[in-house]
């Protein structure tokens, strides 16, 4: 068995922890990938893994990629990420929250936990209970904080008109066909907003029922889910789960923009190389997907100094988006790199990595 740290994906981590709660049944990996800019932040996701490694490669990548996005957002937190591994049945007891709570608070402060893929508000409340270290919280009217899923949708969205304006020239989204993968939560949240500026959407869903109610709601069609990545369409935007884009899948996509909410959507950070050869501009995935974190990292700060934040204060931050994705685009076509490698180079420096 190999040592952890001579994993692809370890890349210096400063802590990782594995927590088993026998009473509860709790098992679960804490990933700190760096501290530079402040406590690691990102959220904790619920799911059930095959393997044991793939529940140890998913906290480690959502950890770096944590560290790289809340650089890049300018938000005074550093990496960190942490997985809840479930059984196949996805058995998740208010035990297991109390208990993970408690792992968080043993950390002193290092982590800040919120809602990832398997959670909600409501098992925020339960961690909240035992650790103060923690968000996505529900919110009052007009307040940063709560569901980070709407705040991720909005900062999507801006990208994908910055791309479009970027690679088509086109400064409306009325026609252009967008391929949208995953209409969940962030998936949905998308095409909703990018129905209303006439977007023409093509989804799809693990779960064909939800594309179905989607497609009705804003007028999209609905392709098989085996099929969404290689459709016809001008942007392709993944937001269900990560490594989509692989040196098979990046061969047969028809679109000349890739941009969306999915965390970590290059199998290998290679992948960005082909993309680039293939003349597809890509959004780098932490960079556009970093309105959620915004949300809630700014309601942890502010609730930690004693005030509140307000929503129009976290949609001041994610209308940065668009300017950011700008640059790492205009480096990458005047070093003649891919977007990836210019993203990752801004981040490294960021984090004292450089």
């Amino acid at each position: 068995m190999p040592a952890l740290w001579n994993e692809a994906d370890w890349d210096e981590h400063e802590r990782v922890e594995v927590v088993h709660d026998r009473a509860s049944g709790l098992t679960a990996i804490i990933a700190l990938h760096s501290t530079h800019l402040g406590p690691g932040a990102g959220g904790t996701r619920f799911w059930h893994y095959a393997e044991p490694e793939m529940a140890m490669r998913d906290a480690l990548r959502l950890s770096r990629g944590m560290s790289f996005k809340n650089a890049m957002a300018g938000l005074p937190m550093g990496g960190g990420k942490a997985v809840v591994v479930l059984d196949k049945d996805g058995t998740k007891t208010t035990e297991m929250l109390h208990a993970f709570g408690d792992a968080v608070e043993a950390l002193g402060g290092k982590y800040v936990t919120a809602e990832d893929v398997g959670a909600s508000e409501a098992d925020m409340v339960e961690i909240s209970k035992r650790t103060a270290h923690v968000c996505g919280l529900p919110a009052g009217d007009g307040e940063a904080g709560g569901d980070p899923g709407p705040f991720t949708a909005h900062g999507i969205y801006l990208g994908i008109k910055a791309a479009v304006a970027h690679k088509l020239g086109k400064d409306s989204m009325d026609g252009v066909r967008v391929a949208v993968q995953g209409c969940g939560s962030v998936g949905g949240g998308v095409a909703r907003l990018l129905a209303k500026d006439g977007a023409q959407l093509i989804l799809a869903d693990i779960n064909a029922g939800t594309a179905q109610d989607l497609a009705q709601e804003t007028g999209g069609e609905v392709v098989d889910v085996n099929a969404i990545m290689s459709t016809s369409c001008d942007v392709l935007s993944p937001n269900a789960l990560g490594a989509v884009l692989n040196e098979d899948s990046i061969a047969a996509l028809d679109c000349a923009i890739v941009a969306g909410g999915a965390n970590n959507q290059l199998a290998r950070p290679e992948h960005g190389k082909q993309l680039h050869a293939r003349r597809i501009l890509y959004a780098p995935d932490y960079v556009i997907n970093a309105g959620g974190i915004i949300n809630v990292s700014w309601e942890y700060l502010c609730r930690q100094a004693g005030k509140k934040c307000t929503i129009e204060q976290v949609n001041d931050r994610i209308a940065q988006i668009p300017g950011r994705l700008q640059s790492i685009w205009e480096k990458s076509e005047a070093d003649g790199r891919p977007s990836n490698e210019v993203a990752d180079a801004m981040a490294r420096e960021l984090i004292g990595r450089g």
